[in-house]
């Protein structure tokens, strides 16, 4: 019975979310918006899981929710600082970086995760992945020690998603 259940839906929480996300993008909830939320919930995860990588093995739920608050935290007080610096530094004397983030982390997803976390936060961007998957290239708008901008990304967000997905 579970398996013809994970035939017809492989991904259960993406299914959900897609749900969710499809209702409330209608600006109404009915069981007709609802309902075809769902089946969108069962035909998108369906379709594309061929190109799924295997799921992880692990995965802290109560962790990520935590995470994802860090980060939002850390959008908005980025938004601050960028805005300051854009408004009091001049171009002359702005300092930006290309920083190599050697990377610890295994799962494709969580080294994903990393790099939308660095594009999300304003003053930062992910540039690209080495090809072995070993370390991420960032680009800072402006700092004054781009060592110490590696081990903030390392401690703060790194450090994090290995005990997520371990």
């Amino acid at each position: 019975m579970m398996r013809a259940f994970l035939w017809l839906i492989p991904h259960p929480f993406l299914t959900l979310l897609l749900t969710v996300v499809w209702t409330l993008l209608q600006n109404e909830v009915s069981a007709g918006m609802v309902v075809f939320g769902f089946i969108l919930g069962i035909i998108i995860p369906w379709g594309t899981s061929v190109w799924w990588p295997d799921t992880p093995k692990s995965f802290r739920l109560s962790k990520m929710i935590i995470y994802g608050f860090i980060v939002i935290w850390d959008i908005v007080v980025a938004n601050v600082q960028v805005a300051w610096i854009v408004l009091t530094v001049p171009n002359a004397k702005l300092r930006p970086a290309w920083i190599v983030v050697p990377l610890d982390l295994l799962q494709p997803e969580a080294i994903t995760i990393l790099a939308g976390t660095i594009t999300l936060t304003p003053g930062t961007v992910s540039a690209d992945l080495s090809d072995e998957g070993h370390s991420l290239l960032v680009h800072v708008l402006h700092t004054d020690d781009p060592d110490a901008v590696r081990d903030e990304i390392k401690t703060r967000y790194e450090r994090r998603l290995k005990e997520i997905f371990s």
